[in-house]
């Protein structure tokens, strides 16, 4: 973990960003069947860059971005103990760093930006068919709270 820092993304960086959100996606279309074709984007990273409810994070090492998260901040449902919680998202390592610890920092810094925001809970997202992912998130200390599930329904045939 040499020379690794963790630091606020910026705007001029954007280019890099819009890389690692390909990879993301990428890695990410064989676990879900419901991604339309072409290229798509998950995030709007200028605004979550922006927002003083978001904070979006990079790790560089010697000068060279090398991974990516955010915590965004959303209100809960209305049925949890907590009205806002941080949601993460766009984490991302290139693979060449990856098992490194470098997710791990990026969530850690997160952390720490949403105790101090008076966030108590953080939440993510992660395909049930990618146990690397799980497992990496597990180490940190997530747990599994909820699967969702889906059905895709024949097309209605025409008479």
């Amino acid at each position: 973990m040499h020379n690794i820092v963790i630091r606020p993304a910026s705007l001029d960086e954007m280019d890099t960003l819009l890389d690692f959100e390909k990879g993301i996606v990428l890695a990410e279309r064989p676990l879900d069947v419901t991604l339309k074709e072409g290229e798509i984007h998950y995030y709007d990273l200028a605004a979550l860059i922006e927002s003083p409810d978001a904070e979006v994070l990079v790790a560089e090492q010697d000068g060279e971005l090398i991974g990516s998260g955010y915590a965004h901040i959303i209100d809960s449902k209305p049925y949890l103990k907590h009205q806002k919680h941080a949601h993460l998202g766009f984490m991302y390592v290139k693979p060449e760093h990856r098992g490194k610890g470098v997710n791990k920092m990026i969530i850690e810094a997160l952390q720490q930006w949403a105790l101090a925001k008076g966030i108590t809970e953080m939440r993510l997202e992660v395909y049930h068919s990618n146990p690397g992912a799980i497992r990496a998130y597990e180490k940190v200390g997530f747990i599994p709270a909820l699967l969702e599930m889906r059905m895709e329904l024949p097309a209605k045939q025409s008479e």
